[in-house]
């Protein structure tokens, strides 16, 4: 019996890149001995992706669709892609075609040797500005120094993982999804295959430097509590510093009876302990707004229309 393979394609103005993506997927699986099934999940695209879309479905019984009724992110995407699909494999790609849908091949020959998950690892990016690649690489780089969890660096979404490993992703309850994270997380048999990423071929990022932003504190938050250490710390410093310099005061006036009245040095004190105060209540706002997301358990995304029973 043919095993299922399951593609999920988060989609947010992908018109340009959806029918040459459909045809390298199509392409791909022929050449495979498994039962495809290509879902695309509508993030809120403003374009004319959806009906791209469900132009497609109404001709290939395997391709389904999820609708979103608004934007609600990249990752919640790709989550709602799990949730639905059916497979005994799951692959993750995004429609840009900036990682090759011909990988695909590659990545589940190596699941078929045993390894539950198969991620791909990038050699070079075509395309992206040195800020962007740099940015990135330090990312994974402190991401990986600072928790216990062994992320790849130089990878994306692009991966295949079996059923199994899905199933435990799925059964994490948190609201703010770092997908990737989880997944390494989750342990089991992992490897990688690598690759040169192309650049875009048509549209524009929806990957912005504010959204990369809180991407990567979601990343940091989920997976470490460095940062209230770091907080933590640097208020024992300070403190310990601010009372090296309460000793010198009390020494300078009594002492040594040398004492100039000024505002100088007091400013210092009060500016430096405060930005240290305002740095570390936002570090611990960052914790408790995730906490107050998950105790709201509000639905991690609302589906529209969907061609899935």
């Amino acid at each position: 019996m043919k095993k299922k393979l399951s593609v999920i394609i988060p989609i947010y103005n992908e018109e340009g890149n959806i029918p040459a993506l459909f045809e390298r997927l199509s392409s791909v699986v022929s050449k495979m001995d498994v039962e495809p099934e290509f879902l695309f999940v509508n993030d809120g695209s403003r374009d004319n992706s959806i009906a791209l879309i469900k132009a497609l479905a109404v001709k290939n019984t395997f391709v389904k669709y999820i609708d979103f009724s608004r934007n609600f992110g990249h990752q919640v995407a790709v989550s709602a892609g799990l949730d639905k699909a059916s497979g005994d494999a799951i692959v993750i790609i995004d429609a840009d075609l900036q990682d090759p849908p011909e990988l695909i091949i590659e990545m589940f020959g190596k699941m078929q040797n045993g390894f539950d998950v198969v991620y791909a690892k990038r050699r070079a990016r075509k395309g992206e500005s040195f800020l962007k690649k740099f940015t990135a690489g330090m990312f994974y780089r402190i991401l990986g120094s600072i928790t216990s969890v062994s992320i790849p660096v130089d990878t994306g979404d692009f991966r295949i993982m079996s059923k199994q490993v899905a199933d435990i992703v799925k059964s994490m309850p948190e609201k703010e999804k770092f997908l990737r994270g989880q997944i390494s997380w989750v342990g089991f048999e992992q490897t990688f295959v690598e690759y040169d990423r192309d650049e875009r071929q048509s549209g524009e990022t929806g990957y912005t430097y504010s959204k990369m932003i809180r991407f990567a504190l979601d990343g940091i938050t989920s997976f470490s509590n460095f940062p209230l250490k770091f907080a933590s710390g640097a208020g024992f410093v300070v403190s310990g510093f601010s009372f090296l310099m309460i000793l010198y005061a009390l020494y300078s006036r009594y002492i040594l009876k040398v004492y100039e009245p000024g505002w100088t040095s007091l400013m210092l004190a009060i500016t430096f302990i405060g930005g240290i105060q305002l740095i570390s209540i936002g570090i611990i706002g960052e914790y408790i707004s995730r906490m107050s997301a998950n105790i709201r358990n509000r639905p991690l995304y609302i589906i529209k229309n969907t061609n899935i029973d």
